[in-house]
């Protein structure tokens, strides 16, 4: 007996095997993602056991933010060209083996080589732009939006549910034995992923979601990039994610240390980034839906915006643990919500086709805002003993990128012969 399925205004449907498609999708992002987002609560412990440098630690971190950035547009591609299973289980292997020489690493080199490296490469080819890319080849265009935050929420929900395994091993067991579970979660994203790639899953195949966007039978990558390059909405796109990841980074990377100047104790920063993850389940959520209903530029607009207001009332408010909650909470809320529009409006306005790719591309410049917002986080800690001139660049470039969306247009690009 099958299950009933979704059904979209526009008759598009969701089927069993979608569903059971889209779960270990999210599964594997919740892996991946979780084990990215918890990173900042390592950097105190290996401080204090290895006496490595606080701006050391902040650009090993900010190394692996643009790893992370490079890998998703390369392996990307190789899983537009070559499938993903051997991606995801190359990206496996990487994340696991990072994670292990992490444990026995004792200085900055080995760090930037571990941290900065391996594991940020192997959660980048077990990420968004392979995942989502997958997902929206499989199913139904007008549930792409609902289907990408369903994969995206499961990141989030990742970070929600790693951040306290992790935090509560780095206390009870040691920053070595945290490393070690990462280790072991990462693996078990190989039998996810071949069970992603095949079985039940495979019978949501891509042939479904032809769409009038997308590039035609003989179009290239190369072809295809070309198209992108040239396209105005696209690079709008860009200069929008670009501030997110800067926002993300100096948040994942710092929130721990802000709370140390605060005189907090380090289980408000894990509890906080909990909150964030779990928050932005309910955001990622809500963004797939409202993708279907509204212009997604409007709803980018609207997260980047109310970031920017919320960094300006966190600086205004009295630095309590429950401040750091409801500004966890509020921000959480558009964490990684802004991927369900960004993927929805190139796969708009280019098809799925390269969507691995494309997508891959935008994180990558994503990432370059991740360094940024890692690296210089430190710097400015380094040189002013606190990090409030972080927080006016965070509310600046949040605003910029609430306006940088209102050019865009949503509609397919035509697509030359």
């Amino acid at each position: 007996m099958t299950a009933a399925p979704a059904t979209s205004s526009s008759g598009a449907t969701l089927r069993r095997e979608h569903f059971v498609f889209i779960a270990i999708a999210a599964a594997i992002l919740m892996i991946t993602m979780g084990a990215r987002q918890s990173l900042g609560l390592f950097v105190a412990p290996i401080m204090d056991s290895t006496h490595v440098s606080y701006a050391a630690m902040s650009f090993a971190l900010a190394t692996g933010q643009l790893m992370w950035g490079v890998a998703q547009p390369l392996f990307g591609a190789l899983a537009d060209r070559h499938g993903a299973n051997r991606v995801l289980v190359t990206g496996a292997v990487l994340l696991a083996g990072g994670a292990l020489l992490t444990s026995i690493s004792n200085n900055e080199f080995a760090f930037i080589a571990t941290l900065g490296v391996l594991t940020a490469a192997g959660a980048g080819a077990g990420s968004l732009g392979v995942l989502i890319g997958v997902v929206s080849q499989r199913v139904p265009a007008q549930r792409r939006s609902a289907a990408t935050g369903i994969v995206n929420a499961g990141g989030s929900l990742g970070q929600f549910v790693f951040a306290f395994v992790y935090g509560r091993l780095i206390s009870s067991v040691s920053w070595v034995g945290a490393m070690w579970a990462m280790a072991v979660a990462a693996l078990a994203t190989i039998p996810l992923a071949r069970s992603l790639m095949g079985g039940g899953a495979a019978a949501a195949r891509p042939a479904a979601v032809a769409t009038p966007a997308g590039p035609s039978a003989t179009m290239t990558l190369r072809d295809q990039l070309r198209i992108a390059a040239r396209d105005r909405s696209y690079w709008c796109l860009h200069l929008g994610f670009f501030t997110c990841g800067f926002h993300i980074a100096f948040l994942v990377t710092h929130l721990p240390g802000e709370v140390g100047l605060c005189n907090l104790p380090r289980s408000v920063a894990m509890s906080a980034i909990a909150i964030i993850g779990l928050a932005n389940v309910a955001g990622s959520l809500t963004a797939g839906w409202l993708g279907g209903v509204m212009r997604m530029k409007w709803l980018l607009f609207i997260m980047y915006l109310s970031r920017a207001v919320a960094v300006l009332v966190y600086l205004a408010a009295p630095k309590t643990a429950e401040t750091f909650y409801v500004f966890a909470m509020v921000l959480g809320f558009t964490w990684l919500a802004t991927v369900p529009p960004t993927a929805g409006l190139i796969g708009k306005l280019f098809g799925v086709r390269y969507l691995s790719t494309l997508f891959g591309l935008t994180t990558f410049t994503h990432q370059i805002g991740g360094f940024l917002g890692a690296w210089l986080g430190g710097i400015v800690m380094a040189r002013f003993g606190d990090f409030s001139w972080m927080w006016y660049a965070d509310a600046a470039l949040a605003t910029g990128a609430a306006l940088i969306n209102l050019p865009i247009r949503e509609a397919a690009v035509r697509q030359a012969a």
